[in-house]
C-alpha cells in the first residue's frame, strides 16, 4: 500500500507545471527512497518470472501456449537481463518454425532485431531483419520491420566516429522512416513518436510538447511507458536549456523504471550526469554507481560504454572529495586529541569536586526520600478527606432533600386521613354504612397512595442526581437500553438502583418498599446486570457511584 500511494502522488503531482526546486528536491527524495526498496520490485519481477517458467516448462513441446509463454518471458527479460530475452526470442523463432507459423516467427525475428540493435549488436540485428522476406508480412509487422531498419542505422549513425559512415547510416534510417510514415495508422503511439521527434529536432517545441501531451495520456505510472515517454518529455526541456524540468521528468521516469525493475535504463545516469554539473557530486555518485550495478545486470555492452565515461568521472571526483573530506578529518582528528587531553584535565578537576559534592548530596537525598514519604502520606489523607468530604456533602444532601419530602408527605397525609375521618364520621351519621364498606373494601385508594410515593420518590432522586437515568444506560449494552414511557420518571427496574444508589441494598427492603416479593427483587436485579456492557460483578459498585 505503500508504494501505491507514492504512486499515486505521483501521479498527482504530475497533474500541475513542474517548477521550482523545491519539486525536484521532495521528487529526488522519492527516487532516493525507491533506489533502497528496489529489490521490493526485482523480487516482485523474479516472481513473475518464476511462475511464467513455471507454466513453460509444462507446455506441450510445440504449441502456441508455449509460444506466448515464452513472448511473455521474453517481455519481463527484455529490460531486465539481455541475454535471456535475446535466448527467449531465438526459442520462440525456432518454435515457430516447427509449428509451422511464419506471422509468430517474423514477430519473433523483428523483436530481436529490434532488442539486438538496442544493446549495440547492429550487424546481427540486420542480418536478422534482412533474413525475412517482406512480402509475408501483414500491416502490422510491416510497421515493425521499417522500424528495425530504422532503429538499427539510426543508432549506428549516432554511435559510429566515422563520419562519412555516419551520413549513410543516417540516410538510410531517414528512407526506413519515410517509409514508415507511409504505412503508420494516424495516431498511432509510434506515428505520434516520430513526429515528436520530428519537431523537437525541428525546433519546435511548443507542437512537440503537444504530441507529448497526448502521449503522456496514455501511461500510467510505474510502467516502462510511463519512463519512456517522460524520458522523451526531459529530452524536449533538454534542448530547450531548461534544467530543472528537465530534472524533474528524468526523475519521474528514473523512479517509474525502479518501479517496474527494469534494469536497461538512461534516465538515472543521465540525472547523476545533471546532479554532477550543478556539485552535488554525493548524489551523483550514489546514482551512477546503482545505474552502473543495473547495467552489469542487464548485461548490455553497449549500455556499460555508455555509462562508463560520465561513471569514471564521477567517481574520480568522488574519491577526490572523500581524499580532501579525509585531510580535514585528520586536521580535526589532531585538534579534538589536543581538546581530548583538556578535557581529561578538566575531568580530573571536575571529578575531584565531585565527590565533595557526593557527601551533601546523599544527605539531601535522604532527606528528600522522607519529605517524599511524609507527602505520600499527605495526598493519602487529603484523598480519604476529599472522599469523605465529598460522601458527607452528598449524604447531607440526600437527607435534606428526603427529610423536606418526609416532613411535607407526613403533613399531606394528615391532611388526607383527617379528611378521611371527616368523610367515615359523615356516613357513619347518615348511616350509608354499606357505601362506607365498599369503600373501604377498594385497593384504588391505595394503588393512588403508592402512585403519589413513587413519584414523589422519583421527584426527590433526580432532582439529586438528574443524568441518573442517562449514566445508567450508559452502563447497558446498547439494544438493552431502558426506554421511559410518557410521562415516567422512573421505572421498577430504575427504581431498585435508584434505592442501591442511595445505600438500601438489601433486596427484602427494597422489596417492602416497591410491594414486590424479595424473589421479583432478585431476578429484576440479576436481569439487568445480565444487560451489562461493564463487569457484571462490579455493576451494582459503579451504580453507587453515579454522581
Amino acid at each position: 500500500m505503500k508504494m501505491k500511494y507514492m504512486a499515486f502522488l505521483m501521479v498527482v503531482g504530475l497533474a500541475l507545471p513542474a517548477q521550482g526546486s523545491s519539486r525536484t528536491d521532495s521528487l529526488l527524495t522519492m527516487l532516493d527512497k525507491a533506489i533502497q526498496e528496489h529489490e521490493v520490485y526485482m523480487h516482485q519481477k523474479e516472481t513473475r518470472i518464476e511462475r511464467l517458467k513455471a507454466a513453460e516448462r509444462t507446455a506441450p513441446a510445440v504449441s502456441v501456449e508455449k509460444y506466448d509463454l515464452q513472448m511473455q518471458l521474453y517481455q519481463e527479460y527484455k529490460s531486465f537481463v539481455c541475454d535471456s530475452a535475446i535466448a527467449y526470442l531465438n526459442r520462440n523463432v525456432r518454435l515457430a518454425r516447427q509449428l509451422p507459423d511464419i506471422d509468430r516467427e517474423n514477430d519473433s525475428k523483428l523483436l530481436l532485431s529490434h532488442l539486438l540493435a538496442s544493446t549495440g549488436m547492429y550487424k546481427e540485428a540486420v542480418d536478422v531483419v534482412e533474413s525475412i522476406n517482406r512480402k509475408t508480412l501483414n500491416k502490422n509487422l510491416l510497421v515493425r520491420y521499417y522500424t528495425c531498419f530504422d532503429h538499427a542505422y539510426g543508432e549506428m549513425g549516432f554511435y559510429t566516429q566515422d563520419t562519412e559512415s555516419r551520413g549513410r547510416y543516417w540516410w538510410i534510417a531517414g528512407a526506413y522512416k519515410d517509409s514508415l510514415y507511409r504505412v503508420l495508422e494516424p495516431g498511432s503511439d509510434k506515428l505520434l513518436e516520430l513526429q515528436e521527434t520530428a519537431l523537437r529536432d525541428e525546433g519546435k517545441y511548443d507542437e512537440a510538447m503537444k504530441i507529448n501531451d497526448q502521449r503522456f495520456g496514455k501511461t500510467v505510472f510505474g510502467t516502462p511507458e510511463y519512463a519512456y515517454v517522460a524520458f522523451y518529455r526531459s529530452l524536449i526541456f533538454k534542448v530547450q536549456g531548461d534544467v530543472e524540468n528537465e530534472k524533474y521528468y528524468l526523475t519521474l521516469s528514473a523512479i517509474s523504471d525502479i518501479h517496474s525493475a527494469i534494469k536497461d535504463h538512461a534516465s538515472l545516469w543521465m540525472l547523476a550526469q545533471i546532479m554532477y554539473e550543478e556539485g552535488d557530486v554525493e548524489r551523483a555518485y550514489r546514482y551512477i554507481r546503482y545505474s552502473w550495478t543495473e547495467t552489469k545486470f542487464y548485461n548490455a555492452r553497449l549500455r556499460s560504454w555508455q555509462s562508463a565515461d560520465i561513471l569514471s568521472l564521477i567517481d574520480n571526483t568522488y574519491q577526490a572529495m572523500i581524499e580532501k573530506q579525509n585531510n580535514k578529518l585528520e586536521l580535526y582528528l589532531g585538534c579534538i586529541t589536543g581538546l581530548l587531553l583538556l578535557l581529561v584535565i578538566a575531568l580530573v578537576y571536575i571529578y575531584r569536586q565531585m565527590k565533595r559534592l557526593s557527601t551533601a548530596r546523599n544527605n539531601l537525598q535522604v532527606v528528600n526520600e522522607q519529605l517524599h514519604s511524609l507527602n505520600n502520606e499527605l495526598n493519602e489523607m487529603n484523598s480519604c478527606l476529599q472522599s469523605t468530604n465529598d460522601d458527607l456533602t452528598e449524604s447531607n444532601q440526600i437527607k435534606e432533600e428526603y427529610i423536606a419530602r418526609f416532613i411535607k408527605l407526613c403533613s399531606t397525609y394528615i391532611d388526607k386521613l383527617d379528611a378521611y375521618r371527616r368523610m367515615v364520621n359523615k356516613k357513619i351519621a347518615a348511616n350509608q354504612t354499606a357505601e362506607l364498606f365498599k369503600l373501604t373494601r377498594s385497593q384504588d385508594a391505595l394503588d393512588s397512595e403508592l402512585q403519589e410515593l413513587y413519584v414523589n420518590f422519583d421527584t426527590a432522586f433526580l432532582h439529586l442526581f438528574p443524568d441518573f437515568v442517562k449514566k445508567f444506560n450508559a452502563l447497558l449494552q446498547e439494544d438493552e437500553r431502558i426506554v421511559l414511557k410518557k410521562g415516567e420518571l422512573l421505572n421498577t427496574e430504575l427504581r431498585i438502583f435508584a434505592l442501591i444508589r442511595l445505600g438500601i441494598d438489601d433486596s427484602s427492603q427494597i422489596a417492602e418498599f416497591l410491594r414486590y416479593s424479595v424473589n421479583t427483587i432478585y431476578n429484576y436485579r440479576a436481569k439487568v446486570k445480565n444487560k451489562a456492557a461493564v463487569s457484571r460483578e462490579d455493576f451494582e459498585e459503579i451504580v453507587r457511584n453515579i454522581r
